[in-house]
């Protein structure tokens, strides 16, 4: 049983260096992202896709779902973390980190708060991995990448958490006695994308 992590593809605030909208779209490279990942995922046995709802996520998982004919169910608890009224400004402006770990943003989710919210989903996907006939591809964000692979996942020897989840980066989790990463944040199939300029962080 394996499960395909998968950040969504660039958006137009990725590319803007602004902190996510909730309808963000998919920016033209993040299309091409997206359609990156479908056709390495076309023959990866994947039977069932569960994406996030945000725009950018269920637009990611509609190409892997046209490329493996899996369906798709949208959940809402694989959202990126929420920073509410920080949403939609540009990282210059903000002027601090607003991934530190005692910075809750206003109206938004503390870390505490989103990291429970990620227990969710993960028990969650677990039920659905354990149902599908076949493999399971989880379509969500940076954030939620990062919780898991922080305190749900096994990573190799050596091996660090990531700060940063490529765009369509895809992790391969082997189960379920345990949840084994055999594969890390990888963008292979992006190597001959050219990429304009580095991501603006994490959602």
């Amino acid at each position: 049983m394996a499960i395909f992590l998968i950040r969504h593809g660039e958006t137009l605030g990725n590319a803007a260096r602004i902190v996510q909208l909730p309808d963000n779209p998919l920016s033209p490279r993040g299309i091409a992202q997206a359609q990156r990942v479908a056709r390495r995922l076309a023959a990866a046995g994947i039977a069932r896709i569960v994406a996030s709802d945000l725009p950018r996520a269920a637009s990611t998982a509609a190409h892997i779902r046209r490329a493996t004919g899996a369906p798709v169910q949208v959940e809402p608890l694989l959202q990126e973390r929420n920073f509410g009224d920080l949403r939609g400004r540009s990282y210059d402006e903000i002027g601090f980190d607003i991934f530190a770990p005692d910075y809750a943003p206003p109206n938004g989710e503390s870390w505490e708060t989103f990291h429970a919210r990620v227990d969710r989903a993960w028990a969650l996907v677990r039920g659905l991995a354990a149902r599908a006939d076949g493999h399971l591809a989880v379509v969500t964000h940076g954030l939620v990448c990062r919780s898991l692979a922080a305190r749900h996942l096994i990573l190799p020897a050596g091996q660090e958490v990531p700060v940063r989840w490529g765009n369509t980066s895809v992790t391969l989790v082997e189960g379920p006695a345990a949840w084994r990463v055999q594969l890390l944040n990888c963008v292979a199939h992006l190597d001959d994308l050219v990429t304009p300029g580095p991501e603006a962080g994490a959602v």
